[in-house]
């Protein structure tokens, strides 16, 4: 148990450092595409790379329970407690620029395709997921990146910015932009091989502490598999306005990513290692833990339709964690 508890603790300080450096990297970028596009984008795919890099492994011995589940798992733990901690941080003393709340009117794109991704995703599951599918999901999943491009290019067509700024920027773009690229790589790459130690040290520590398979796979998985982005999210909270705003592209981005990119993967997977044929069939289980995971998701999407995120939206949100997990341990017969 000493043995998993140092590994946790090494592993845990290397992930720290790789998300800073993913944090830093990312808030530089959107000084030239925006927070909102790197958040959607290429945040929400860095931290996304740990689930991928699970899934295609649970896959590839037909665990097809193990990698389904561990997506929906991730869309409850971020959509809920992700999110609140997000707001408890970024509208209290925790940060270094406290806000009343955070205005989300300009993420309706994200809100309405997750709503939709995610019915999708459930009502697709009731006949079992095929290579049709994975098509479908990937389609999306391009539809999502060309909007948020599309959304990216008209916000700079209307910018204004007074010649100095221009002139600043042109004198260090190259550079800056250089060193953004060099720590967002950096960090990439320290969470991506970071992230699986981690989670084998946390559920080895949790099995030596007597820790059930339930409350393993339920609790101590999805915050360990979602450890990159909830330390990424923390830190963009804590640095103001435009960290909370590519933190909130993040969560609703990489949510997106789980229910297009990363199903497709899982699917994709299956038929490269278990053959073309493959389908990925329907269980009670996992169709329960589906309508759950998608119930939710909305009534949690629910007060970002009002544009305003604030402390209640936060309390709302561990409420509504609680209940899922609650619900969780009813469905799987525990």
């Amino acid at each position: 148990m000493a043995n998993d508890f140092v590994m946790l603790l090494i592993w845990l300080g290397e992930l720290l450092v790789s998300s800073w450096l993913l944090s830093a990297g990312a808030e530089h970028l959107s000084e030239r595409w925006g927070g909102r596009f790197v958040g959607r984008t290429l945040l929400s795919v860095a931290t996304t790379l740990p689930e991928i890099g699970i899934v295609v492994a649970a896959a590839k011995v037909g665990s097809f329970d193990a990698a389904i589940g561990s997506a929906l798992g991730s869309n409850l733990f971020m959509m809920t407690l992700g999110l609140a901690v997000m707001l408890i941080i970024a509208t209290t003393k925790l940060s270094r620029a406290p806000q009343k709340f955070i205005d989300v009117k300009e993420f309706k794109m994200d809100k309405i395709l997750l709503v939709v991704t995610a019915v999708v995703g459930a009502v697709t599951f009731v006949n079992g997921y095929d290579l049709s599918d994975a098509i479908l999901f990937s389609g999306l999943f391009g539809a999502y990146l060309y909007l948020a491009y599309r959304e990216m290019k008209k916000e700079k067509s209307q910018e204004r910015f007074e010649s100095q700024l221009h002139a600043n920027f042109a004198k260090r773009s190259g550079k800056h932009f250089a060193r953004s690229v060099m720590l967002f790589a950096v960090g990439t790459a320290g969470i991506f091989f970071g992230a699986e130690p981690f989670v084998h040290s946390l559920q080895g520590l949790a099995s030596d502490l007597g820790v059930s398979v339930v409350m393993l796979a339920i609790i101590v998985s999805p915050i360990a598999g979602e450890m990159p982005e909830k330390i990424s999210m923390i830190m963009l909270a804590r640095k103001g306005s435009n960290g909370a705003s590519i933190a909130v592209a993040n969560v609703l981005g990489s949510k997106i990513v789980n229910n297009t990119l990363l199903l497709a993967i899982v699917i994709f997977a299956a038929i490269a290692y278990q053959g073309f044929g493959t389908i990925i069939s329907n269980t009670s289980l996992l169709e329960n833990q589906m309508i759950l995971v998608t119930v939710i998701t909305i009534i949690a999407l629910i007060p970002m339709f009002r544009n305003k995120l604030g402390l209640g939206a936060g309390a709302l949100l561990l409420g509504l964690y609680g209940v899922g997990i609650g619900l969780q341990f009813f469905i799987s017969g525990h």
